[in-house]
């Protein structure tokens, strides 16, 4: 019997940290898109209903997904972590990504966002009570570096700081916090649970800023325009979140929060598709550097301790 189990034990984790890291890569591949179409949205919509109309529609989404499995409400300390991931990636940062991109241009977002998976891991030794061990830290600061490099030499680094950076270095903290503290929650209310009760938790906030910012400037948009806002409500605000949230839960939210080392290379690619930013040859070589070093920060996992696993 303790053979059996002892044998059994390692196949599950393998399975639950290759699952996490499937999840994680779609919701990454789902939020790399978010900056191009802020920044669409809010060349003709006013950036506070960007930020917070996409957040009320997809607390109607939320509240349908919620009745329709008859998820059971969460206890009051869940309700009080609820409101730390509300903040940080509900309000936080599509507000600070909204104000910031009507003067930056997404690509100029994605160098900001490059210490994002950095702030992730921060966050989730400070909140979720992960130990990496020093060869994550130091495969992360590889990838790190490789983006950085990059976004460097491609030319997306021009100017001097600027309000719009500070604003996204901000989104990008009040991001990292969200991203951990959801993540742990998770454990315990599922992915697609965690970000429709944290969509609910704000609509005391988002639907009165809403209005006013609807009745300050009535929103009026083309199809480009009403697209990227519809982009960024179901699948920034909502459905990306029922993926990474779940790959988080499943693969340790360190590790599997360095699969967003790839997302600064997605956004200028959509960018350039997007937004007719130019794509230099570099970009390949950077992106393979930074793959490179995600495989390496997933196989540090045998030295740390496996998360719990909740529902997903």
């Amino acid at each position: 019997m303790t053979d059996k189990s002892s044998a059994t034990v390692p196949e599950t984790v393998t399975a639950d940290r290759i699952t996490g890291l499937a999840l994680g890569a779609v919701g990454v591949l789902a939020f790399s898109m978010s900056l191009p179409m802020t920044r669409i949205a809010v060349q003709q919509l006013d950036p506070w209903f960007v930020a917070f109309g996409r957040a009320v529609g997809a607390a109607l989404l939320a509240l349908a997904y919620l009745r329709f499995t008859g998820a059971p409400r969460p206890s009051r300390a869940q309700w009080r972590r609820l409101a730390v991931v509300a903040l940080g990636v509900v309000v936080g940062f599509p507000l600070f990504t909204s104000l910031a991109l009507t003067t930056q241009t997404s690509a100029h977002g994605a160098v900001v966002n490059t210490v994002l998976p950095a702030m992730t891991a921060v966050f989730a030794v400070l909140r979720a009570g992960e130990r990496p061990p020093p060869a994550f830290w130091a495969a992360g600061a590889a990838g790190l570096l490789a983006v950085l490099t990059f976004l460097v030499t491609s030319g997306a680094v021009q100017g001097a700081l600027t309000i719009a950076d500070l604003f996204l270095l901000v989104a990008v903290v009040l991001c990292g916090l969200g991203y951990a503290e959801g993540g742990a929650l998770s454990r315990e209310l599922g992915g697609a649970r965690t970000i429709c009760w944290a969509l609910l938790v704000s609509l005391p906030v988002t639907v009165p800023v809403t209005i006013a910012a609807a009745v300050a400037q009535p929103p009026r948009a083309d199809t480009t325009g009403w697209t990227a806002f519809g982009y960024l409500t179901v699948i920034s605000m909502f459905l990306g979140f029922f993926a990474w949230y779940a790959g988080l839960a499943r693969g340790g939210i360190a590790q599997v929060g360095q699969v967003q080392l790839t997302q600064p290379v997605l956004t200028l690619g959509w960018s350039a598709l997007l937004l007719g930013e130019t794509v230099t040859p570099a970009s390949i070589g950077a992106a393979l550097v930074v793959l490179a070093c995600v495989v390496l920060i997933q196989r540090t996992r045998a030295s740390a301790p496996a998360p719990a696993v909740g529902k997903v």
